[in-house]
This record gives C-alpha cells, sequence and structure tokens, in this order.
C-alpha cells in the first residue's frame, strides 16, 4: 500500500528543519497556485507537487496547516498519488470527501492525511482536477466538517512537469 511509503516521505519533510535535510529538496518552479518539488538524487526517487487552499471553513479550526500534495515515486512507478494534509487527526471511519465540479470522490484518514479510498478512482480524480477550476475537500472532526477549497489553476502544468521530470 502507498501510504506507509507516503508517510514515511512526508516524514522526512517534516523532519526537514536542519539546512542539509531542507537542501535535499528541490523547489523546481510555481505553476499558477502549485509548486513541484523534486528530490535531489539521480534519477530521483520522489517528486510531488503541492498547494495550500485558498480559503478554509472553519476559519477558527485549531489546526496545523492544510496542504494538498500529489506525489511520485518514479522508482516504483508511481505517477500521481493524491493526499491531503488536513492538519488535525481523523478520527477512523470519519465522514471525508473531495469534490471537482460535480463529481464527488470519497476519501480515509489516515493519522492527520486523507486519501482517496478507491485507487481506481484516483485518477479521475487527477482528471477532474486537470479539468477544474477548484477543488473542496471537506473531513469531518470534532468541532464538525472541516472544509478546504483549492484552486486547480496550474495543476495540469505541475502535472506534466513532474511527469517530464522525474519520469
Amino acid at each position: 500500500m502507498l501510504l506507509p511509503r507516503f508517510l514515511a516521505a512526508l516524514s522526512f519533510f517534516v523532519l526537514a528543519a536542519t539546512p542539509l535535510r531542507a537542501a535535499e529538496m528541490t523547489r523546481v518552479d510555481t505553476y499558477g497556485s502549485w509548486t513541484l518539488l523534486t528530490d535531489s538524487a539521480t534519477p530521483h526517487l520522489f517528486c510531488f507537487v503541492t498547494s495550500e487552499p485558498k480559503s478554509s471553513a472553519p476559519k477558527d479550526a485549531q489546526r496545523e496547516a492544510p496542504r494538498a500534495y500529489i506525489s511520485a515515486w518514479p522508482k516504483d512507478g508511481i505517477r500521481n498519488e493524491v493526499s491531503f494534509r488536513m492538519g488535525f487527526k481523523i478520527k477512523k471511519n470519519a465522514s471525508a470527501n473531495a469534490s471537482v465540479g460535480s463529481g464527488g470522490f470519497k476519501l480515509f484518514g489516515s493519522d492527520d492525511h486523507a486519501f482517496v479510498s478507491d485507487s481506481t478512482r484516483e485518477l479521475k480524480l487527477i482528471e477532474a482536477m486537470r479539468k477544474g477550476s477548484t477543488m473542496t475537500v471537506a473531513v469531518a472532526s470534532d468541532h464538525g466538517i472541516v472544509t478546504d477549497t483549492y484552486s486547480l489553476s496550474g495543476v495540469a502544468a505541475a502535472l506534466q512537469k513532474l511527469q517530464d521530470m522525474c519520469f
């Protein structure tokens, strides 16, 4: 399952507080609201595009900064794993979904991240993101529904550059 791989990689980035570790990831460029980062390995072992929400509700929710990620592990042939850092612990079986246009995608939580429940739907979410203008991610918390709205401006270009650089 990809979840452990993503969480291990994410732990690396969270621990990247020292200048040496921070230097191991390179910000390639920003495409609209999305930024592409790659590791320093040749060939790349890990690449991802990321964005922060343009709005969040409720505004006073106690949590760390949320982010959307689309990750790739070229060595393993993994091209597009979608995840969302919600910034709070997600309870098991909590209601969670991502919406782009009229399409909805069920999510599941693990720690403070949400992932697409059905891997076959993950590619459909990526396709919807490429065509859409906004994406909403909603997850139930102890204090009600937390909703983040992301701009999809530039996601198609960022994903194309990710494929070009990492595969």
